[in-house]
């Protein structure tokens, strides 16, 4: 198989000759994907840190990628990067190029499709490629009655039997009205367990 060239990286700004700690940020369709600009500029203030990040259709509907600070790889990203053999097949790069994944929110739908190893967007190709020996986080986010439902305590611990870290869930008022547990953590809390795994500053 053909090694891909220099000028490849410099395509999908996956660079890795750098000794930073790579951290790659997952979007899902909640509405807490209205927090990703200001997640990406906390995570970049970590010491040592690069971000890309890696968002599905539905996820852009609550944020502007023009308000994120670093490159946002999107489904679009991977077909049209994809034209002939010995081009990079952008979801194997990605993980690659990535120390950890951090998927913040995980959405209901798309934690329903890890938990059954459904791959039908860039975002779920990345973690079903994933390396198992590289942390992968997840900040589920959805509804109260959705969070409440059987079926997500058995797909929560099908991720974690995966060796996936949970960053759980808190209660608060949600955007629709309700209250009661389902928001995503608070994204201190998540940069703070990205800290935990960097080696500058753990």
């Amino acid at each position: 198989m053909q090694q891909n060239s220099e000028s490849d990286h410099i395509q999908l700004d996956l660079q890795t000759n750098s000794r930073n700690f790579h951290v790659l940020v997952g979007l899902t369709g909640s509405v807490a994907a209205l927090k990703a600009p200001l997640m990406v500029r906390h995570l970049l203030e970590i010491p040592g840190v690069d971000v890309r990040v890696v968002t599905t259709d539905h996820a852009t509907h609550f944020y502007d990628i023009n308000e994120v600070p670093v490159r946002v790889y999107t489904d679009k990203d991977e077909w049209e990067m994809w034209t002939k053999r010995s081009d990079p097949v952008l979801h194997i790069e990605l993980r690659r190029w990535a120390d950890l994944l951090v998927i913040a929110p995980l959405d209901a739908n798309t934690l329903g499709k890890i938990a059954s190893g459904i791959c039908d967007n860039l975002l779920t190709c990345v973690v079903r490629a994933w390396d198992s020996s590289r942390p992968l986080l997840f900040c589920p986010a959805m509804n109260t009655a959705m969070w409440q439902h059987p079926i997500t305590a058995q797909q929560v611990a099908t991720l974690k039997s995966f060796g996936y870290v949970e960053i759980p869930c808190i209660a608060k008022k949600l955007v629709c009205g309700d209250e009661g547990k389902g928001a995503m953590a608070e994204v201190s809390t998540i940069v703070e367990t990205v800290k935990q795994y960097n080696p500058e500053t753990s």
